[in-house]
C-alpha cells in the first residue's frame, strides 16, 4: 500500500487527488491549515479514513516534523497561495508559503529513510508574459507577479534537488477548473454569475479584462498528470495543458449558453478595479512531453468543462447545501 502525503489536500486539486488515491487503496495523509472549514469537512465526509495533519507552511520545523512522522512514499505539494491577485496584496506571505516552504518540504523528504518521491505543482505563471506561444519546458522563466516569482523559486529548488539525485518531479500546470474552484477565481465567478442571472437572482456580471487568453483544462485530468509524473521511472518537468486557448470573453459566452441566457453582452460590464497589475495577456501550453513520455492526454474539452461548472452552480441554486431538498 502506497503512503501518500498531500499538502493543500482540501483545495480543488488536493481533493481530486485524494479521491484518486483513496480509490486505488493508498494510505492518504493531508496537510491542512485548520480542521474547521467547509472544504475540510466535505473531504472527511467523502473519505473518513484520511489522516489530516494541521500545519503552517510558514513554519519549516513544523513541516519537517509532519513529513518525518508520516514518512510518505509519495509527497505531493499542492499547497500555497494560489491566487495571483492575492499575491499582489501579500507578496511576503506568498514568498514564504508558495516558495520557501517548498525548499523545506524537499529537504524534509530527504531526511526520511528510503526514497520519498516528490511532486511539485508548478505553474505556467513562472513564464510571465512569454514572447511566443505555445510554451514548453524550455520556455524562459521570467515571472511577472509575486505568485509567479514564488512558484519560480520553488520550481528551481525542485530542479536543484533533482540534480543531486533526488526524485523531484514538477508539473507546470496551466489553468484548470472544476466545480470545486472557489468563487474568488474568475472562472467560478463567471459560472456562478451566469447561473444566478439565469435564475433571476442577479442582473449584471462585473469582470476585468475580457481579452485575456488562457489555456483552460479540467482539474481531474491535471491530477492524473501529477500521478503519472510521480510514478514515472525518472523525474522530470512536464507542461500540463490542453494546447488550446480561449479568452475570458469566450468563457463568459460558453457559460451563458450553458445557463440558457441569450443576452450575454448586455449582462457583462468591465470594471477596471478587477484588472490586475502586469496582467499576462496570452498563455497556451505545449504538453508534448507529458503526452509522449507519460501517455497523458486531456479528456474534457472547453465547452464540457464550462458546462459542468454551470450545471453544478445551477444545481446549488435549486438545492443549496444544508437544505432539505
Amino acid at each position: 500500500m502506497t503512503r501518500a502525503l498531500i499538502t493543500g489536500i482540501s483545495g480543488q486539486d488536493g481533493s481530486y487527488l485524494a479521491d484518486r488515491l483513496v480509490a486505488e487503496g493508498s494510505e492518504v495523509h493531508g496537510l491542512v491549515r485548520t480542521l474547521d472549514d467547509d472544504d475540510t469537512a466535505a473531504l472527511l465526509a467523502r473519505h473518513p479514513g484520511i489522516t489530516l495533519h494541521v500545519g503552517d507552511l510558514g513554519h519549516p520545523d513544523e513541516l519537517t516534523r509532519i513529513v518525518l512522522d508520516v514518512a510518505p512514499q509519495e509527497l505531493y505539494n499542492l499547497a500555497g497561495i494560489s491566487s495571483v491577485a492575492q499575491s499582489w496584496r501579500d507578496p511576503v506571505l506568498t514568498g514564504q508559503v508558495t516558495g520557501v516552504a517548498v525548499a523545506a518540504l524537499i529537504d524534509a523528504a530527504g531526511r526520511v529513510p528510503g526514497e520519498v518521491r516528490v511532486l511539485q505543482a508548478s505553474s505556467s505563471e513562472i513564464f510571465g508574459n512569454p514572447a511566443t506561444a505555445p510554451q514548453n519546458e524550455s520556455t524562459p522563466i521570467a515571472p511577472t507577479s509575486p505568485y509567479g516569482a514564488a512558484k519560480a523559486y520553488a520550481h528551481q529548488m525542485a530542479r536543484l534537488a533533482r540534480g543531486t539525485g533526488r526524485f523531484v518531479a514538477t508539473t507546470i500546470l496551466y489553468n484548470h477548473e472544476s466545480p470545486r474552484r472557489p468563487e474568488a477565481f474568475v472562472t467560478r465567478k463567471i459560472t456562478a454569475g451566469a447561473a444566478r442571472i439565469a435564475a433571476g437572482l442577479q442582473d449584471v456580471l462585473e469582470l476585468g479584462d475580457l481579452t485575456v487568453e488562457r489555456d483552460w483544462g479540467w482539474a481531474p485530468d491535471f491530477v492524473d498528470a501529477m500521478i503519472r509524473a510521480i510514478r514515472h521511472d525518472e523525474p522530470d518537468d512536464y507542461v500540463v495543458a490542453t494546447g488550446v486557448s480561449h479568452t475570458v470573453s469566450d468563457f463568459v459566452s460558453a457559460a451563458f449558453r450553458a445557463a440558457g441566457v441569450d443576452d450575454a453582452e448586455s449582462r457583462v460590464r468591465v470594471n477596471p478595479e478587477f484588472i490586475r497589475p502586469a496582467e499576462i495577456s496570452r498563455m497556451r501550453g505545449d504538453a508534448t512531453r507529458a503526452r509522449t513520455v507519460l501517455g497523458w492526454a486531456p479528456t474534457v474539452d472547453f465547452d464540457e468543462l464550462v458546462g459542468a461548472m454551470v450545471a453544478h452552480d445551477l444545481e446549488l441554486l435549486r438545492d443549496p447545501p444544508g437544505s432539505d431538498g
